[in-house]
């Protein structure tokens, strides 16, 4: 009975769980170095999700040579979009990972306007 019940668990969504570790170690990482390291709000946000999308991208990489569980793309283009649009072409260009897909070309070109913009709002405006 128990092996019966087993076999019928749903596996879980990598959407939920890439999405939830991104979520968790974005905000994690923005409040903790805009805590600690007493930098602007908005710095402190660009980078920690900016390390969190260069991780992912260097994850995924690595997922996509030993055909293991992959990042979605979808997470993988609404980490870019929350902030880490700069550790996004970082890794985009150190890991050689996804610079074929027009679609992540144009999200991240959309997101370094948006952030660019916000972050000439708020610095210099």
């Amino acid at each position: 009975m128990t092996r019966r019940s087993a076999a019928r668990r749903p596996r879980r969504s990598p959407y939920r769980q890439f999405g939830g570790i991104a979520v968790g170690l974005g905000l994690g990482l923005a409040l903790g170095i805009a805590l600690f390291a007493k930098i602007d709000w908005l710095a402190a946000w660009l980078l920690g999700w900016g390390v969190v999308a260069f991780a992912l991208y260097g994850f995924d990489k690595r997922q996509a040579k030993a055909a293991g569980g992959r990042v979605p793309e979808l997470v993988l283009h609404g980490v870019a979009l929350v902030g880490g649009v700069f550790g996004a072409w970082l890794g985009r260009g150190v890991f050689r990972h996804k610079t074929q897909h027009q679609s992540f070309t144009l999200v991240l070109a959309l997101a370094t306007v948006v952030w660019l913009a916000a972050a000439w709002w708020r610095w210099w405006a």
